[in-house]
Parts: structure tokens; sequence; C-alpha cells
């Protein structure tokens, strides 16, 4: 009988995690939709892990938090947890922070912050120690008086087909403009593993921009928010990835265990 119950307590801790990270994805998506990020930077968002980006002296970011510049001036780590133990990460990543600007301005050319490639994962935090920093992390500049800028870090599988584009082959790239599509698609980046983003606002803003709506995660559909990359173009995945799966059979297997769990929960108390 102590068994049952040992066997059945040491599930619960497996299912939560499955479960926050499945509600993770899940509000993630929706707020790069209501935040308009999806379609002013890609057209479709599929990550296939959460991103946790921890900025010095602020902690771990919600999506969308707003930080002053000074707030989001130091370097930031970035933890990355699976959707589900299906997903296979990869072993080597890209790194990016583009400014996607206000709600609602489209441009094919983004400010590039960050530009980081071959960086590895260590205890599931990015790790630079190998990585070749095309632009090193520089923190937000967004013009005075425009409205906040979305400054979206996103983190690529870089498979051995990737090659940088000769204009980003070298190291110490300063801040400056560039088709974040096209450098994708030219260096045959692999699938999107995940993404998340803050604003920065200098002064007062002086135009009004599209209202965008706040994201409640007790509104979310957790099934909805699990998926695997795909090819195309203005999309967040670059090319397609073939170890990632749908996480909605792993989803309802942790639904399952937890039920199971809570059956032998209510079995061995009986």
């Amino acid at each position: 009988m102590i068994s049952l119950v040992a066997v059945s307590l040491s599930l619960l801790p497996f299912v939560a995690s499955q479960s926050d990270t499945a509600t993770g994805i899940a509000a993630i998506k929706a707020h790069f939709t209501q935040s308009h990020i999806v379609p002013d930077l890609f057209d479709s968002f599929n990550p296939i892990a959460v991103l946790a980006v921890n900025y010095p002296g602020v902690g771990d970011i919600t999506p969308g938090q707003t930080l002053t510049q000074a707030e989001a001036g130091g370097y930031p780590t970035i933890k990355v947890t699976a959707a589900n133990s299906s997903v296979a990460l990869g072993d080597t990543f890209t790194v990016a922070m583009v400014d996607a600007s206000y709600v609602g301005k489209d441009d094919s050319d983004v400010t590039r912050h960050w530009l980081l490639n071959s960086a590895t994962l260590g205890d599931g935090t990015i790790s630079n120690s190998s990585a070749v920093a095309i632009t090193e992390y520089a923190g937000p500049a967004p013009p005075e008086g425009d409205p906040a800028h979305r400054y979206v870090i996103a983190v690529y599988q870089q498979p051995s087909a990737f090659s940088a584009p000769a204009d980003f082959s070298q190291a110490n790239m300063g801040v400056s403009t560039f088709d974040f599509e096209s450098y994708l698609e030219d260096s045959k980046m692999g699938a999107l593993v995940g993404a998340t983003y803050i604003t920065v606002q200098t002064g007062t803003a002086t135009m009004s921009v599209s209202a965008t709506s706040s994201v409640d995660s007790a509104t979310l559909s957790v099934a909805s928010g699990t998926g695997g990359g795909s090819s195309g173009t203005r999309t967040a995945t670059g090319s397609a990835a073939s170890s990632t799966q749908s996480g909605n059979g792993a989803m309802g297997l942790s639904l399952g265990k937890f039920s199971v769990a809570l059956g032998l929960l209510g079995f061995v108390m009986a």
C-alpha cells in the first residue's frame, strides 16, 4: 500500500512540470499574437520550448514585460525547457535579439541587437563559451517619442547544414538593421526553439498605436500551445526540423498519468 502511494506521489511533480511547460508555450503563443509580433515580425510562431530569460537585477522576465534601458542593458541568461520529453532540442544554437519596433510597424529590416552562433546548452542554459558573437549583446535603444518597442529574443536550432551568410561571417559586427527573414533562409537555419520579448520605451510617445489585449492564462488552450517546427517564408521556424514532435500526445500522456496517480491515491486511501 505504501509503495502504491509512493508511486502515485512520484508522478505528480512530473505531471505538474509537463503541464506548466505546455501552459507556458500556450501563453507565449498568445502573447506573440496579441502583441502583433505575429504577423509584424513572424507570419507564424510554433515554439518547441519555453525560454526563461533572466536580466541581472531584474530576474526572470514575463512575456512583454516593460523594462527600462538600464534594466535591459545587462547581459541576459537564457534557460530552455522543452515542451515535452519527446522534443529533441539539438546541440548547437543561434541566439538573436531583434527590435520588432512598435505595434503595427511591419518592416522587412529590423535592428539586430544580438546575434550569437554556435551556442550550446549546459544544464538547460544557453552557453556562449564556444559561441561566435556576430553581434555582441547590446541593450535596447528605441528612439525617443516612439511608442514602446518590442525586443524579441529567439533561440534557433543550428543544424550541420548551417552556414553564416558572407555578410555575417565575421565576429563583432555592430548593431545595425538587417533582413532577419533572409538571414534565416540564407544560413539554412533550423527550427525555432523558443522566443520571448520585452518592451522598452524612451520618453513619452508622440504617436498612438493599435490597442493590444492582455493574456489571461486561465483561458489558454494547452493543447494548442504545443507544436513542432515547420518550413516556410517569414515563419519563426527557419527550415523544417525532423526532431520536433507534436506535444498533444505527450500532453495526453501527462494527463493520463495524472489521472492514474490520482486514481491510485483514491484507491489506497479507500
